[in-house]
């Protein structure tokens, strides 16, 4: 038999898709039920289905291309054959019988006119009613999105848009089902289903622990000394913390209901105080300080 890359017309290193492209275009163009009473096609037909069945598996592929077996599937010297379908040592020629899968884990058995024309088969099945193409979407929401909710529009491979509904609490890399929104059924069969693989994108002063929020608030240091009322942003707008006086860089405050909208109520947020100095020189805030006389040891708890 012929080098199957040859047969198909394809490259060493062509992809999957590009190797079952070439496939159905020639399976369709020499398949028997339509080239009838033609024994070339007939004979060119099984070159291609047994050239298929070895670069369209990835292990029978990558065995013939490191050499342990030959265009036939046989194991280099233990007799195979090569020179077509009619050589000694590996039999008449094979009927090819292939299995599809669909992306939700559907498995649909047929041969390939089945798979080429919509269900009618060599053994008698025709216009069985068959499920459509599912799609998988990779799609990035924002971290305000992912915590409340919302809707968003997206647009299908085939160029239909559709409003998408974010639920509330969505997390990163969980999947939205969108059923029967996929490639149309043939023969009265349902529609395929679109899969949308979430990505939720980090937000700048935001993280998620849970159903609850965290973020570290910077404050000035008289805030932290004197203590403050300060604004703070959350997911549903700006709200008031009070500083108590003499509050610490690490203290944390919570602000109940203000994270994550769960099934029954919202998750807490955490606010961790961060007592932060100009990032420029600050003459005022250099004569306090050497002004300042304490006996406070900041490092007494680590001697």
């Amino acid at each position: 038999m012929r080098d199957p890359y040859e047969v198909l017309g394809v490259s060493k290193s062509a992809s999957e898709a590009e190797i079952k492209k070439a496939f159905r275009q020639l399976a369709k163009k020499h398949h028997p039920d339509t080239t009838k009473g033609d024994d070339k096609s007939k004979q060119r037909f099984q070159e291609v289905n047994a050239a298929y069945e070895i670069v369209g598996d990835k292990d029978k592929r990558a065995k013939f291309d490191r050499g342990e077996i030959d265009a036939s599937g046989n194991p280099r010297g233990y007799g195979g054959f090569e020179g077509g379908p009619h050589g000694g040592g590996g039999g008449g020629p094979r009927d090819f019988h292939f299995t599809w899968s669909s992306q939700d884990g559907d498995t649909a058995e047929s041969d390939i006119f089945s798979e080429l024309f919509g269900g009618f088969s060599g053994r008698g099945r025709r216009n069985q009613p068959r499920r459509g193409e599912s799609y998988e979407i990779n799609l990035t929401v924002s971290f305000e999105e992912a915590a409340r909710g919302g809707t968003r529009r997206i647009m299908l491979p085939e160029g239909r848009d559709v409003d998408v509904r974010i639920p509330a609490g969505l997390k990163d890399g969980q999947q939205i089902r969108l059923k029967g929104q996929g490639g149309p059924g043939a023969n009265g069969g349902p529609g395929g289903d679109v899969l949308l693989n979430v990505a939720v994108a980090p937000h700048p002063f935001y993280t998620r622990d849970g159903n609850d929020v965290r973020m570290d608030l910077p404050v000035t240091l008289q805030e932290a000394v004197l203590g403050a009322k300060v604004p703070v942003p959350t997911l549903t707008g700006p709200v008031t913390l009070t500083i108590p006086a003499g509050s610490n860089s690490g203290t944390v405050m919570r602000l109940k209901g203000k994270g994550i909208l769960g099934p029954t109520a919202a998750g807490d947020m955490y606010v961790k105080l961060q007592v932060t100095l100009p990032d420029k020189p600050d003459a005022e805030l250099k004569t306090f300080a050497e002004s300042w006389k304490t006996a406070y040891d900041p490092r007494a708890k680590v001697k």
